[in-house]
């Protein structure tokens, strides 16, 4: 033995230090991946405020656990000079999340992975049972069969539902387009039909439109914004979320944000909730299909809401019951920036088609009727994930991996 450090083991020890000064930094490099806001090693470093060496260490972590890809050959783009960075992605065969969504015109199951992609979907049910846990047992089932089918590993699983969620009993307080009795304990029913499926990881249900206002925050067209009004109605009623600096306000107890039942038009439609007039019922695809003077078809109202939208706006009947819809939503959005002030409006389900049909009638409805919006006008923009509600139960599971990823996966 002639004394000398084996320069192997000093390298191990250095790089053991590193991790354990990094590891509190793991679950916001991985979250900083997964929102795409760190393609490369050297943006993470200074996203993180870490050394280059601690950066690396981190993401080697993160590659160990199966989460993300680091490509150390990056070619370097034309007219660029140096050495190029080492490139991060989310790994394209890692876990995945288990997302189910029920509506009232059917339900769905999907795998999700880091970076908010959909891997694989199940078909769709268009029946909605009575009894909840029909419902939920057999939507599970169909995610079940999605994991057998490609073998990824599960992190956790979400529900996304057409009701406020009470917190922290995990109750659907109002599915009032669904036959569900009000009250009913979906987190508790989603949880055991998962775990009787032999699926791991736990398990989180929410309201619809609060996860998708989430999924677009973090991989849509939220992306950026500090305080992000979601506005959108699906298959029945309206719903609305507010993610503040980044985070779901979800009130004392998950019931903020029920915009749907704003009063738009006084002399309007019986609402559910016992008012008349509200968004729910004066600008869901039900009140425009009935503006319009068309019956409800077999293929659900949202779908049938769409396609005529697109595709006869030219229609007189069909373009004034446009106009009636844009105005009275136009009207809601108005007074929901005068109170909340937010810095961006997405738009989803219907209301993205009808922006997407007259964006300038609406903008200027909503310029017209909100104090702010005469003084610079706030962005309205529509939704750009065609399945949101799916991505945001998604993100539900992945949140424990994103806050502790050796503790949730190690």
């Amino acid at each position: 033995m002639n004394g000398k450090a084996d320069p192997r083991a000093e390298g191990e020890v250095t790089t053991r230090t590193r991790l354990e000064r990094g590891r509190g930094a793991l679950g916001p490099a991985l979250e900083l991946v997964h929102t795409g806001r760190a393609p490369t090693r050297a943006v993470l470093t200074a996203e993180l405020g870490v050394t280059r060496a601690t950066a690396g260490a981190v993401a080697a972590e993160l590659e160990a656990l199966g989460l993300i890809r680091i490509d150390a050959k990056p070619s370097a783009a034309a007219g660029s000079q140096g050495r190029p960075s080492h490139r991060l992605a989310v790994a394209e065969e890692g876990p995945v999340a288990l997302a189910a969504q029920v509506h009232a015109d059917g339900f769905r199951a999907a795998l999700v992975g880091l970076g908010g992609g959909i891997v694989a979907t199940a078909p769709g049910c268009e029946t909605v049972d009575a009894d909840p846990a029909q419902v939920l047992g057999a939507v599970v089932d169909a995610g079940a069969r999605l994991l057998r089918e490609t073998g990824r590993r599960c992190v956790g699983s979400g529900l996304a539902v057409p009701s406020a969620v009470a917190k922290p009993e995990g109750t659907a307080l109002n599915p009032l387009h669904l036959a569900w009795p009000a009250g009913a304990r979906v987190s508790e029913i989603f949880a055991e039909c998962v775990r009787d499926a032999g699926i791991e990881g736990p398990a989180f249900a929410g309201n619809d439109v609060n996860l998708a206002a989430i999924a677009e925050h973090r991989h849509g067209a939220g992306r950026g914004a500090r305080d992000l009004l979601c506005v959108a109605t699906g298959h029945r009623g309206v719903g609305g979320a507010l993610v503040l600096d980044g985070r779901l306000h979800t009130g004392s107890s998950g019931l903020a944000l029920e915009v749907g039942h704003l009063t738009v038009n006084s002399a309007g439609r019986p609402c559910y909730c016992g008012s008349r007039g509200c968004l729910d019922v004066e600008t869901d695809p039900l009140a425009f299909l009935t503006a319009a003077g068309r019956e409800p078809g077999p293929e659900g109202l949202l779908v049938q809401a769409r396609e005529l939208l697109r595709g006869a706006y030219g229609d007189p009947s069909v373009r004034s019951a446009a106009e009636a819809l844009i105005d009275r939503l136009g009207l809601g959005l108005a007074g929901l920036v005068n109170i909340l002030n937010p810095d961006r409006i997405i738009l989803g389900g219907l209301h993205r088609a009808l922006l997407e049909a007259d964006p300038e009638r609406l903008r200027a409805v909503v310029a017209d009727r909100s104090l702010w919006g005469r003084s610079g006008g706030v962005p309205i923009l529509a939704c750009t994930l065609d399945h949101n509600s799916l991505v945001g139960a998604a993100e539900l599971a992945w949140q424990p991996v994103l806050d502790d990823p050796l503790g949730a996966l190690g």
